[in-house]
């Protein structure tokens, strides 16, 4: 769905897909980014100026961290799993992360190439607290792109 010219799109859910298979209960997507190294070419100008340009390098691998509300749902424990077993021929996926919008439809894709799961981290139990259990999945990729 194409969004008119001044407006801007409001992520209001999140989802995972790795290997087709979908995760639509995130809801947190923090540090993605697209980065690369630069170069720093350092040369003597024919007039004799010294002059510094700035050149692109090569592109840098990432991580997402994601965050979700625990369910039953164990995809994220089995994909960490096979990372920590040392199973990278099948712990290493691509897949995407995707933007929906209001009325759940998907306004972006960021894809990534190798990605694997690095960490998952449990939220704080607290006996007699109210607030929702979490879960957190550190995902390392090589590549991202936008769709």
């Amino acid at each position: 769905m194409a969004l008119p010219d001044l407006d801007k799109a409001v992520g209001c859910s999140f989802g995972l897909e790795i290997d087709g298979v979908q995760i639509k209960q995130i809801s947190e997507v923090s540090g993605l980014k697209m980065e690369q190294d630069v170069i720093e070419l350092k040369q003597n100008t024919v007039d004799g100026k010294y002059v510094i340009k700035k050149l692109p390098g090569r592109p840098k691998a990432g991580e997402v961290t994601l965050t979700r509300g625990l369910t039953e749902d164990s995809s994220f424990e089995k994909w960490v799993k096979d990372a920590h077993f040392g199973k990278m021929g099948s712990a290493r996926k691509g897949g995407a992360i995707i933007v929906y919008d209001y009325e759940g439809a998907p306004i972006k894709r960021y894809k990534l190439t190798n990605a694997w799961p690095k960490s998952l981290e449990i939220g704080a139990l607290k006996a007699g607290d109210t607030s929702v259990l979490t879960e957190k999945l550190v995902v390392t990729y090589e590549q991202m792109e936008v769709e």
